[in-house]
């Protein structure tokens, strides 16, 4: 199930509401796939595309609330909650922990379709970062241990020469070091360097004492 067609995934055990929105939903061109509890969620397959969340906030199994922590810790789609059963403290706990919308029932039709726009824009977001991170995790990964120990001090901006002095290696080996850094990271330029060093979170060296 790979496709970059955007899926809404609907969770709500009112089969009325789960039959009403799977129609509007399909109206509109975007794939929809109903479920009635929060385990048939979690036990569903999930399609490889940019998503978003449809929740229910009372659940016959696992409270909406709680769904929402539970995915807070892995690459969940974007929530847009739907109550019969709308209060400020449910609410503010739901926006605080990311959703998108927290739209108490009956809501508007065109006000329920922005907020899936919205949230399956940030989904396509999200994961084409991730995207980018994963490969430029794996250009570092294939430097060799000695070019890791170089790459920070090639963003730092230091020099050949002061780099083989800090790491006790030769200027000469410093330059074949930088120059294979450079060609495995697909880097055009140091700027573009420095700045996957930023993404990958490894930081500039400072010089020896």
């Amino acid at each position: 199930m790979n496709s970059t067609e955007p899926i809404v995934f609907l969770v709500d055990d009112d089969s009325r509401v789960r039959e009403a929105l799977s129609s509007l939903l399909d109206s509109v061109g975007l794939r929809v796939t109903a479920f009635a509890s929060a385990g048939e969620f979690l036990q569903s397959e999930k399609p490889d595309a940019p998503a978003c969340l449809v929740l229910d906030l009372e659940l016959p199994d696992i409270n909406g609330l709680d769904l929402q922590q539970e995915l807070a810790a892995g690459d969940a789609p974007p929530i847009v909650f739907i109550t019969g059963h709308a209060n400020v403290p449910s609410s503010v706990r739901a926006m605080k922990a990311g959703a998108i919308e927290f739209l108490p029932k009956p809501f508007g039709e065109q006000e329920l379709l922005q907020a899936i726009d919205t949230a399956i824009a940030l989904d396509r977001t999200a994961r084409q970062k991730r995207l980018e991170l994963a490969e430029l995790q794996s250009r570092y990964n294939s430097l060799t241990p000695r070019e890791r120990e170089v790459l920070p001090f090639v963003v730092a901006g230091f020099a050949n020469k002061q780099t083989a002095a800090d790491l006790g290696i030769s200027e000469i080996t410093i330059g074949v070091h930088r120059g294979q850094i450079m060609r495995k990271m697909a880097a055009r330029s140091l700027a573009e360097l420095v700045r996957m060093a930023d993404k990958l979170a490894i930081a500039p060296s400072s010089p020896a004492r």
